[in-house]
């Protein structure tokens, strides 16, 4: 059941986030780091079972090491979901207990199932059933007037007993009352020690930490505390190249694909003639490419002309070539 591969991957990984860690995104960072594990947007179990599978979960071969994570509560559904996901050749598949939006809510899965760690586990030994690779889950600290420092222990040794090798941990309460999905990932107050606490009682417990994490040297700091692998989200999306094109060489001690954030832009053309021509849209993937040249000279041009072209009809590369064009021009 472990995939040894996806482990060491796991040193660093970017986080699964809604509309935004689609193929494209995925695609995108790879060209980055080769290392780091790159999570989907979460996929509902009912979706997959009932919808519309190949589009749901169809991605390039070269987004691996490549995680699904699936969102349910209802363990026939998410067996299923799993073993049709199997067919895909997905790296690991992970179960959400953590995201807090409304519409997670009302389908009882996500944040809200820390209060039925015993639903979950049976969920994750239903999933293990059907899972060719390894099923991992990730949870918040707790939700709402838990204590974490009694919910969470209680809520990892019942996915420990369930058969749970490897766990994520946003070091975060959800608050599911008062509280919209985009404050539950700035306003709760993060609890790393809480974290690093958890590895030290469940050692054999492969442990990443999330949660409020901005740059390399930050994840460094948290290696070094003994957790086993660091969950990085919006600093990844929103900072692509000064966090992922770094990473093989800090983070994994691997050397780093060579590539400058120019040439990640160029190697994202071939892809993009690929998707043109099946019928896309330039937009759907240079949304996920605004953040490129975040924070150089030209970074306001180059996303500028993404912005206000990229959705035209007809709109292809050559609009790439025009914004990076604003980036080239204070290089030279």
């Amino acid at each position: 059941m472990d995939t040894p591969n996806v482990r060491a991957a796991a040193r660093l990984s970017v986080a699964p986030m809604m509309d935004w860690t689609d193929r494209h995104c995925r695609y995108f960072h790879r060209l980055m780091s080769r290392e780091a594990l790159l999570y989907t947007e979460m996929v509902t179990a009912a979706a997959v079972v009932r919808g519309d599978a190949a589009r749901l979960l169809e991605y390039d071969d070269a987004e691996h090491p490549v995680a699904l994570q699936l969102g349910g509560s209802d363990p026939v559904e998410l067996a299923e979901a799993t073993r049709i996901a199997g067919r895909y050749g997905y790296d690991e598949i992970n179960l959400n207990v953590g995201c807090p939006s409304d519409r997670v809510q009302s389908g009882c899965f996500g944040a809200v199932l820390m209060r039925q760690p015993d639903l979950v586990a049976d969920c994750v030994k239903a999933m293990l059933d059907q899972s060719p690779v390894e099923v991992t889950v990730k949870c918040r600290i707790g939700v709402d007037e838990q204590d974490p420092e009694v919910v969470l222990p209680g809520f990892i040794e019942a996915m420990v007993g369930a058969g749970v090798k490897r766990m994520t941990v946003h070091a975060r309460k959800a608050w599911l009352e008062g509280l919209s999905p985009k404050q539950n990932r700035d306003v709760p107050p993060l609890d790393y020690p809480l974290v690093y606490r958890m590895k030290r009682e469940f050692p054999e417990l492969h442990l990443s930490i999330n949660g409020g994490i901005a740059t390399l040297d930050e994840a460094q700091g948290h290696l070094a505390e003994g957790i086993d692998g660091v969950m990085i989200g919006r600093a990844a999306y929103h900072t692509p190249a000064e966090i992922l094109l770094s990473a093989d060489a800090a983070i994994f001690g691997e050397a780093a694909p060579g590539r400058c954030a120019e040439d990640v832009a160029l190697a994202m053309l071939p892809y993009i003639e690929t998707h043109l021509g099946a019928g896309g849209r330039l937009n759907q993937i240079t949304r996920h490419m605004l953040g490129l040249f975040a924070g150089r000279p030209g970074a306001r041009g180059w996303k500028r002309t993404l912005s206000e072209q990229a959705h035209r009809d007809g709109a292809g590369p050559e609009v790439v070539l025009q914004a990076l064009g604003h980036v080239t021009q204070h290089a030279a």
